[in-house]
């Protein structure tokens, strides 16, 4: 008996005529598992990751754009990070508070490469410092160092805001918080802003702080950086900053080429109207995170049980701890513990 194919369209014919046959049905398998991988969802690189719905919505509430420009300042001794947005009144807003993670060194700024030092001052983000490819997952270099400490001889580099919650002198946040970090100031790069102010600050600057501080090392340098803290505070907008005579002079515009080691040119103080504040939500929005600083080794990521025991001391000083005070007309929270 002649046994029949399993396909009775290829059992007449040449065996040219098969083949091509066999070759058609090949070609229309692979379209078909083509068409299901193109289905297949694209995950973007975290760099590329867009802004979440909670983030879209927050930002909406707030009547703040996705690409309006940023302001960031960040506290050392609160373990803090600020993001803040340009309003159509041409003024900052405070979108949300971050907890650092982890950060090494105690305050002061930075002084030379090794001291485990996070650095403090006034630092410009320009996109050429944004890291796509950090193997700390997501990062933007400080800048450090730049003229100002580059005119006292200070020394170090790759100094970030990045991922991992592991720092070696540099402001370690968590990944899920840095790639919103880095998610809202690369939109504000793309849409135009050139570069943006980063403030590094060893505690909130109030009077009263700084009164408590007078007779630190490093009191004199805090007392500059005081400026630039009240001057956002007042006005809420970034302050002009000029590096000449080995110093920061704040809220100036050179009328030349200022060098950070030589004499001051000649200088202009922009005039600055009053803040009149547009209407905002009351509510300050805070990143829920642990603050890890004093809690775990910088060098290494916290375990499981390295969180468990930062919650617990958070959750203790919040209880312990009074009513937040606020700072002097901007809504932006003096927070106690971590939260």
């Amino acid at each position: 008996m002649t046994a029949r194919l399993a396909n009775p369209g290829l059992e007449r014919g040449p065996a040219s005529t098969r083949r091509k046959g066999t070759r058609a049905a090949l070609a229309a398998a692979c379209v078909l598992i083509l068409a299901a991988c193109s289905s297949a969802p694209v995950i973007p690189p975290p760099s590329e990751v867009p802004l979440g719905k909670d983030t879209l919505n927050l930002l909406a509430k707030k009547g703040m754009q996705p690409g309006a420009p940023v302001f960031v300042r960040v506290f050392k001794e609160e373990s803090e990070l600020e993001i803040w947005k340009q309003r159509d009144d041409g003024r900052f807003y405070h979108f949300k508070t971050y907890p650092i993670c982890n950060w090494s060194g105690e305050i002061g700024p930075k002084i030379k490469q090794g001291d485990r030092q996070a650095p403090e001052g006034f630092y410009t983000i320009t996109p050429a410092l944004m890291n796509p490819n950090s193997k700390y997952y997501l990062s933007f270099n400080l800048g450090y160092p730049n003229g100002f400490d580059k005119s006292l001889g200070r020394t170090g580099d790759s100094v970030m805001v990045h991922g991992k919650c592991r720092s070696a002198g540099c402001y370690a946040m968590t990944d899920a918080m840095m790639e919103e970090i880095y998610g809202l100031t690369r939109e504000a790069l793309k849409s135009g802003q050139p570069s943006f102010q980063l403030q590094a600050l060893p505690f909130r600057m109030t009077d009263a702080r700084m009164a408590q501080m007078k007779n630190h090392k490093w009191y004199a340098f805090w007392q500059t950086l005081k400026q630039g803290y009240d001057h956002f505070e007042k006005y809420r907008v970034p302050p002009e900053v000029v590096v000449c005579e080995r110093r920061y002079v704040v809220n100036v515009v050179a009328q030349s080429r200022p060098d950070p080691a030589g004499m001051c040119p000649p200088l202009a103080r922009p005039v600055v109207t009053a803040f009149t504040p547009l209407p905002e939500p009351q509510e300050i929005s805070v990143a829920t995170g642990s603050k890890m600083k004093g809690i775990v080794d910088p060098d290494n990521e916290p375990t499981a049980a390295d969180v468990a025991s930062a919650k617990a001391a958070a959750s203790t000083a919040v209880t312990n701890a009074p009513t937040p005070a606020y700072g002097t007309g901007m809504g932006s929270p003096t927070f106690a513990g971590n939260q």
